[in-house]
């Protein structure tokens, strides 16, 4: 019998499930080697029998506490896939005001028919087995961690830090232009996409495994940048872990 896999989406753009229906001859190379039971973003079929869970999108809600729960009792393996559910994502910003104010500005006078929670990445309530990083997730990487699980081997993802991307691509450092950047500190993988299209890094892969902070304060004092246009930085996808706060 062919591995049953599941998509899941709970508080985000759903953009990582959208990724995957773009991969095109990658998305029939899966099918044909497993069959997708439950993807509300392709198919109407539904089914609670599955192997593989693929979960989209952070937890805000104490309904998503309860259904990612369920969704964990139920898979063998819990994939968290994209920023939003690997490390909570833009959905963490909330999480710096007052929950009662956050529902206020966005919900006004029906604010109280919404339930919503300090937003969290799904291994902050129930185990995760493996990760596909990013804001989308990377296709490419998506794809290499389904064959790997597919093949019953553990998938091999980076940790190592965008700086040793953006070298090998050649890029001249955010830091020189006077702009502040979090690439010294987050997981490669992405090919260092934004600085090589002109951009910063904004750490949607999250953070490496020992993050080398000593090395970013220095990076901040020999810019003359402040630890607090930094934090700023973090917040934008990093907001759950502490070195945002």
């Amino acid at each position: 019998m062919k591995p049953r896999l599941a998509f899941f989406d709970f508080t985000g753009c759903e953009g990582c499930q959208l990724e995957v229906l773009n991969f095109e001859q990658e998305l029939l190379d899966i099918i044909s080697a497993a069959d997708i039971v439950n993807f509300r973003e392709a198919m109407t079929e539904r089914s609670d029998d599955y192997d593989i869970a693929f979960i989209d999108g952070a937890i805000t809600t104490e309904r998503d506490v309860a259904r990612i729960k369920e969704i964990r009792e139920r898979a063998k393996i819990l994939v968290a896939i994209g920023a939003c559910a690997c490390i909570g994502g833009i959905n963490c910003l909330k999480n710096f005001y007052p929950m009662e104010e956050v529902l206020r500005i966005v919900y006004g006078e029906s604010a109280h028919y919404y339930d919503t929670i300090p937003a969290r990445p799904v291994d902050a309530v129930v185990p995760v087995d493996y990760y596909v990083q990013g804001c989308p997730m990377t296709q490419s990487e998506f794809v290499k961690v389904v064959k790997a699980l597919l093949t019953g081997k553990k998938p091999e993802i980076p940790n190592y830090p965008v700086c040793v991307e953006c070298k090998m691509a050649g890029n001249i450092c955010v830091f020189e232009k006077g702009e502040t950047c979090v690439g010294p500190v987050t997981r490669a993988g992405c090919n260092a996409l934004c600085v090589t299209n002109g951009r910063t890094c904004w750490g949607c892969r999250g953070l490496v495994d020992d993050p080398n902070t000593d090395s970013e304060k220095e990076i901040l004092a020999k810019y003359n940048l402040t630890p607090e246009e930094i934090i700023a930085k973090f917040r934008m996808f990093l907001g759950y872990s502490e070195v945002a706060k």
